[in-house]
């Protein structure tokens, strides 16, 4: 079960009374606070840290950084510290995630201690940091040592902690059953897979899907090298579902879960699947192939019917699905689709409440038309530049058929440190999520 990390402790009272108390200060303060802040340009910026000789202080801009705290986690050296004057649960998660670092091939400089208050939920933050630290680990290590064998190791692992049911098909039986992931994955040295994790015996049915690209070449419609270079986190989609996953049996949730992560490397080979080919999807529908690099919805549309054949309550899908989200949005706002708005909209404020945003996106149908193919029931990929977000989204409703659906398109990288966001992998959407499933 969930430890506390090394960068949180209990309350100790003596400890507690012991460590270097931090004060958060905002920008409105910055300039009351003597000569030695104002010698260092202390000014009560966001991301602004001080030592003083008692105390440290934290800058919190305007404060409209939940996460603010985060900053010092990253900022100060090995140590005790406490949280001065009246602290809520966010910003104790908010130094656990400036805390993280990435140490599978470098060793960094000890974390600093944050002594935790009397009366802090330490089993949630332990759910909530362990959660996050999964899905920033997985997204951050190269897919050398986290291609698609990898990756069902890793779920192996998750479903031996929590006591989960797990099935792999790969082989004749993937191609047979899982045409679309078959064809991505097959000209990969390492065979493509589907991950079936299952778990609880009661309440409401929730299936997670994620996308488990674990590296995205574009296949024969090539990346340029600049385009490779972040792609050991297309997986990120698998990895939000697997610490999803984390939080839900952690915390025991009265759901009946299951997780399907179809896992492949995108690669180039005289076998790879090709622009203009047509395959028969699981369901039984046709697609066209327009571009070989939108491969991450093929997988997912297998997985999404596979999903939809047991007539859950819900599904939900997590991706690094399209650049058009990031042009609509940033890297920091993933859109969220459903059929259901009033999840949509649920999702949204359960994530403003936890310091993870999304924002409502629609399903609009009238897009439908971009995905028109001559030759076969659908063509995967929309030939315009418009609305790339909202058409992928599109393509993956085809395969839920009348079952609640939800997708969230996101990022999965912070790609420059803030405060509680170091640079690298991110989990995104997940607390949000599961703060409305918690909720019933």
């Amino acid at each position: 079960m969930p430890r506390l990390p090394d960068c949180l402790v209990a309350h100790d009272h003596d400890r507690y009374e012991a460590a270097v108390p931090l004060r958060l200060v905002p920008a409105a303060q910055g300039s009351d606070l003597g000569a030695v802040a104002a010698r260092a340009r202390f000014e009560g910026g966001l991301g602004q840290v001080l030592a003083l000789q008692d105390e440290v202080l934290v800058g919190t801009g305007d404060g409209s950084e939940p996460l603010a705290l985060g900053a010092a986690a990253a900022a100060l050296g090995e140590g005790d510290y406490r949280v001065e004057g009246e602290t809520g649960h966010l910003d104790l998660l908010a130094w656990a995630l400036g805390a993280y670092r990435y140490e599978r091939y470098k060793k960094g400089a000890p974390v600093p201690t944050l002594i935790l208050p009397a009366g802090a939920d330490t089993d949630r933050l332990a759910r909530e940091v362990e959660a996050s630290y999964l899905v920033r680990d997985l997204v951050n290590t190269p897919t050398e040592d986290m291609g698609p064998a990898d990756l069902e190791a890793a779920a192996r692992r998750l479903a031996k902690t929590y006591g989960a049911d797990i099935e792999v098909t790969e082989g004749a039986a993937l191609e047979e059953g899982f045409p679309l992931v078959h064809a991505v994955g097959r000209a990969a040295a390492t065979p493509p897979r589907l991950l079936d994790l299952r778990w609880g015996e009661s309440g409401p049915s929730v299936t997670l899907v994620g996308k488990g690209v674990c590296f995205d070449t574009g296949g024969l419609n090539i990346k340029t090298g600049k385009g490779m270079g972040l792609m050991k986190k297309d997986m990120g989609g698998a990895a939000n579902v697997l610490g999803l996953a984390t939080l839900v049996m952690a915390a025991g949730l009265e759901v009946r879960l299951r997780v399907l992560v179809p896992a492949v490397e995108n690669a180039v080979a005289g076998n790879a699947f090709r622009p203009g080919d047509v395959f028969c999807a699981r369901d039984g529908q046709t697609v066209e192939i327009s571009n070989t690099d939108a491969e991450g919805r093929l997988i997912l549309a297998d997985a999404l019917a596979y999903a939809a054949e047991e007539a859950p309550d819900r599904i939900v899908s997590f991706a690094t699905l399209t650049g058009a989200a990031r042009v609509a949005l940033g890297p920091d706002l993933p859109p969220i689709y459903a059929t259901d708005e009033d999840f949509a909209h649920a999702v949204r404020r359960a994530g403003d409440e936890v310091a993870d945003p999304v924002w409502p996106m629609p399903f609009w149908s009238r897009y439908q038309d971009y995905l028109k193919s001559p030759i076969a029931d659908v063509n995967h990929a929309a030939d315009t530049p418009f609305a790339g977000s909202i058409t992928a989204a599109l393509f993956l409703r085809r395969f839920v058929g009348t079952v609640p659906y939800a997708h969230l398109d996101i990022y999965a990288w912070t790609p420059s440190a803030r405060p509680g966001r170091p640079l690298g992998g991110e989990a995104m959407g997940m607390r949000a999520v599961f703060g409305v499933l918690a909720a019933g």
